[in-house]
């Protein structure tokens, strides 16, 4: 199961309406959360967290319902708003299934190093120190000690 959705759960948008089929379709083929859960192997813990609202649901949780269930594929039809609510509520982390049109943007080329040549493996730590040091908020290049070479590094 994917995250935990906010106390203030939307009441309108498209998660409380995948909540709202799920139980529709559930008690519509007599089936009680335990055996839905045994049937698409997933805790009733979680099939009870999906339907109350208490967490969200994954897109595989939403495949596994919509063929045990029959619903010609509605769950999963959902799922692209479902995610991107549940991106637009958690901004720190996306969901673990890609929003339509997000998995499309090219990632920038990386230059391969060759692993064995010196230089390059240094220029490599180098950039990632420099990087780590932008992520933490670090130290400038400047207040960095010298390294034991004679060059600028985050290291004594």
């Amino acid at each position: 199961m994917d995250r935990t959705p906010p106390s203030s759960a939307d009441r309108s948008g498209a998660i409380h309406r995948f909540r709202s089929e799920l139980r529709t379709w559930r008690t519509r083929q007599g089936l009680t959360q335990r055996a839905l859960a045994e049937r698409v192997r997933f805790s009733r813990e979680t099939v009870a967290a999906v339907e109350s609202g208490r967490r969200y649901g994954s897109h595989e949780f939403a495949v596994r319902c919509d063929e045990v269930l029959g619903t010609g594929g509605c769950l999963a039809a959902l799922w692209p708003q479902v995610a991107a609510e549940q991106l637009a509520a958690d901004g720190r982390r996306g969901p673990r299934f890609a929003v339509a049109g997000l998995d499309q943007i090219p990632a920038p080329p990386v230059a391969r190093r060759d692993a064995r040549d010196p230089e390059a493996v240094v220029a490599a730590i180098d950039e990632l120190r420099e990087l780590i040091g932008q992520v933490l908020g670090g130290q400038p290049e400047a207040d960095l000690p010298p390294h034991p070479s004679g060059e600028r590094s985050g290291r004594p």
